[in-house]
């Protein structure tokens, strides 16, 4: 119970913490904010100080920033509808930048106490690995991508190599500071000695460590939090492609029930609070990503239309009237809406089936 009282508190702050982003946005642009709410439903605290309302309210699941002119157009000079393209813009990405920023700073947080961290350079082959050879791979090589794909952590390689499906792969490394192409290289699982007196299924590749140290600390971080990005685009990758459907995806309530499974499945109570940590901050990640995509309703389709008014302006002197836009961005967010209650349906059906 007290993991899945810990997950809502998690979403429901990502989703606060989101508002806040544009909040302070709007703030920094002279932007009109008729009022910031922590929480949905009843007000528990109202207080107003100058123009803004702040609210504390009752279910704490997520918060809004309303700013005067954002639904129809105002004559205020400091409304939202009266302010140029570059101050638009800024509060329009600053939620998903907040939610990035909170990932990230939640992975620094996670790796301040690491001692060391595995890289991409290969150390060592395990004992008749067939990739050791004059033109594979060889001690020493840094591996920097796997079919077009970045190599941002050690993990990334077992992930990109899983996705290929005919076991050759066009592997870039890194060796004595030069780039080698290693075109329709065969890379396959192989059984190898577990250490245990049976086998696994490996790649055979033994993968270096470094000592950690304030750099790499944030180097690494700031890698797996674009990691996370990537997970989030091939995500959407395969749902286009069709390699998953909607019914794999998880809306509110199944991500409360993984992470209160992630607190659960821990063994003590230090390695469920990092493990929720490193959860929450891919959420975060994701709510980032997933909010800049160009889809009516979301900040990613109020800057795509943003743009396009631009462009439009510059070529015909005119703009979409904003009541169209509105109507698009309503119907949009019904979709989603829609889209959501079927996800959460099924989230449900999963946790009693």
């Amino acid at each position: 119970m007290v993991y899945i009282i810990a997950a809502i508190l998690i979403f429901g702050v990502l989703i606060g913490l989101h508002e806040l982003g544009h909040f302070m946005a709007a703030k920094a642009c002279g932007v009109r904010v008729n009022e910031f709410a922590i929480g949905m439903g009843p007000a528990l605290i109202k207080k107003q100080k100058g123009e803004t309302l702040y609210a504390l309210r009752l279910l704490p699941i997520g918060g809004y920033c309303a700013m005067e002119g954002e639904e129809e157009d105002s004559g205020d000079p400091r409304a939202l509808n009266n302010q140029g393209f570059w101050k638009k813009l800024l509060i329009y990405a600053a939620g998903a930048f907040m939610n990035f920023l909170t990932g990230l700073v939640i992975i620094l947080c996670l790796y301040a106490g690491a001692k060391g961290f595995s890289t991409t350079t290969i150390a060592g082959f395990m004992e008749g690995c067939p990739l050791e050879r004059e033109d594979g791979l060889q001690v020493g090589d840094r591996i920097v991508s796997i079919n077009g794909e970045h190599v941002y952590a050690t993990n990334d390689i077992s992930m990109l190599l899983s996705l290929d499906t005919d076991g050759v792969s066009d592997l870039v490394v890194r060796r004595n500071g030069q780039k080698i192409v290693l075109k329709d290289f065969p890379i396959v699982l192989r059984e190898y000695p577990d250490g245990y007196g049976g086998t696994a299924l490996r790649y055979g590749l033994l993968l270096g460590y470094e000592e950690a140290t304030f750099g790499n600390r944030i180097v690494h971080s700031w890698n797996n939090a674009l990691d996370f990005v990537r997970m989030v685009r091939l995500s959407i990758q395969m749902l286009i492609s069709g390699q998953a459907g909607v019914k794999d995806l998880s809306g509110p309530v199944g991500i409360v029930s993984t992470i209160s499974e992630v607190g659960e499945q821990s063994r003590t109570v230090r390695d469920a609070i990092d493990n929720i940590a490193y959860f929450a901050a891919l959420i975060a990640v994701n709510l980032a990503v997933m909010n800049l995509l160009p889809l009516p309703a979301l900040d990613g389709g109020k800057i795509f239309f943003l743009v396009i008014n631009a462009i439009a302006m510059l070529l015909f002197k005119k703009q979409i009237p904003a009541k169209y836009e509105n109507y698009i961005h309503f119907a949009g967010l019904i979709l989603l809406l829609g889209l959501m209650l079927f996800v959460t349906f099924h989230d449900v059906w999963k946790l009693f089936t």
